[in-house]
């Protein structure tokens, strides 16, 4: 049995892109609670949104042929790509709804405390501290999986990872000086942003 693959690049692309506007629409159209009275902020947490998004450019911008796969590959490989492409695409939407929705009123995108902040640590929180910033570099390796040059796959990762971890930095410094012993605890139980499996 042989498997035609003409349509299986362009498929795992429109699937990524799918799930792009799925993931555009959880912040854009998302319910706005009542604004909450800042009481800190860590504006370094800044340079790390800048350093994701010169990730995110990267793989938007240096993209091989559209519809063609990664490299020149055997067939069963190209598959086994592609299914895990648009599964990581889907979980990582999935992760960031959840995230959202349970946060509420306390997300938003500056590093901030706010009146009347709480520890959130159920829903996706159980699994990992951040799992925002998981389901942001899960969409930015699928991303680089369907459309990226194999070649900026990599340094794009690393620079993402790196504007990630300053933020994960900033947003825990904060939880830290406002929690203490309950977010030490909790930061013992539940890794940063990288599941255990």
């Amino acid at each position: 049995m042989t498997i035609n693959l003409e349509m299986l690049p362009t498929a795992v692309f429109a699937a990524v892109i799918l799930c792009w506007l799925v993931f555009a629409g959880i912040f854009l159209f998302r319910k706005k609670p009542p604004a909450a009275a800042e009481q800190k902020r860590e504006k370094m947490a800044m340079f790390g949104i800048v350093l994701e998004s010169v990730g995110y450019a990267a793989v938007w911008s240096i993209k091989r042929p559209l519809f063609t796969p990664l490299f020149p590959m055997p067939a069963w490989l190209e598959v086994i790509i592609a299914v895990l492409t648009v599964s990581l695409a889907i979980a990582s939407v999935w992760l960031v709804l959840a995230a959202v929705r349970t946060l509420g009123k306390q997300w938003s995108v500056a590093a901030r405390i706010v009146e009347g902040h709480k520890l959130v640590s159920e829903g996706p929180y159980r699994f990992v501290r951040n799992p925002i910033y998981t389901g942001m570099f899960g969409m930015m390796l699928a991303t680089g999986l369907a459309i990226s040059h194999w070649m900026v796959l990599l340094p794009a990762a690393i620079i993402f990872w790196a504007g990630t971890m300053l933020r994960v930095r900033c947003e825990e410094k904060l939880l830290r000086e406002t929690f203490g012993k309950e977010f030490d605890e909790y930061a013992s139980r539940v890794p940063s942003t990288l599941p255990r499996l």
